[in-house]
């Protein structure tokens, strides 16, 4: 399977760098295609086996085609391509949905919109996927190759807004869940370095207590850890009076 991923930026080159420490691909069947040179020349320095080009015609002929350009250059970019069935397109694109990219490409061919967070850079992202005219079998290597970049999800079109506010704009939100508890820490005597990666490994940690169990949930590992009159229970109840639960879930619809 011969991969092009048009852009370099910081999407683009993080799905190449992924793709090209997986399995579903060889380092040699991908081909990135950027404007400008100094980023393809940083990613062919670390991955020397991956094909690049500032032109992207030089990207037409693969069986996958992944755009990762800003949403308002999908059109310019994708034209010239005159990308068809059996190609398959992946739109990294946001807000851009089936029908404005059918425009741009043969209608009838299998697209997906993928829609990754910024972790996808450590092979940890969140990455939510939905597809049109796709076969079984061309949705399972879809969320193969995506899985081997942390954690894929099929959803519908239409549950692209609440999903990636959740999974998108979200990590965003816990980054600053991470500052505030940092700034706590400082201000109670631990050096910044010290406080980031107590929040960051103990953030690690909670993931993992939800994701390797579908049996638990947040409440249950919140009633682990708080024993009566103890001090978790203190601060779990003074993020509740000072509206934690209420703010987050304005900032999710905030963002949708």
């Amino acid at each position: 399977m011969k991969v092009a991923i048009i852009g370099a930026g910081n999407m683009g080159g993080a799905i190449a760098r992924g793709l090209a420490q997986g399995h579903y691909v060889k380092a040699s069947d991908i081909i990135v295609t950027n404007p400008s040179t100094p980023k393809l020349e940083k990613l062919k320095a670390e991955f020397p086996e991956i094909h690049t080009s500032s032109n992207n015609r030089d990207a037409a002929d693969a069986d996958v085609v992944i755009v990762a350009v800003k949403p308002w250059k999908v059109e310019e970019v994708l034209k010239p391509l005159r990308l068809r069935q059996p190609q398959i397109l992946v739109s990294v694109a946001a807000g851009l949905t089936f029908e404005d990219l059918a425009h741009f490409v043969d209608p009838e061919m299998p697209i997906f919109r993928v829609i990754p967070n910024t972790a996808i850079a450590e092979r940890a992202s969140m990455t939510l996927i939905a597809c049109r005219n796709a076969t079984e079998e061309q949705t399972e290597a879809m969320l193969g190759v995506f899985n081997e970049m942390g954690l894929a999800m099929l959803i519908e079109e239409k549950q692209f807004a609440a999903a990636t506010s959740l999974a998108s704009c979200g990590i965003a939100y816990v980054m600053k869940y991470v500052q505030a508890a940092m700034q706590a820490g400082v201000e109670a005597g631990l050096r910044p370095a010290e406080a980031k990666k107590m929040v960051a490994q103990t953030l690690d940690g909670a993931a993992r207590l939800l994701l390797r169990d579908e049996h638990t949930h947040p409440a249950i590992e919140i009633e682990k850890v708080t024993t009566p009159g103890g001090i978790t229970i203190k601060g779990v109840n003074s993020l509740e009076h000072d509206g934690f639960t209420s703010a987050v879930i304005k900032a999710f619809k905030a963002s949708m």
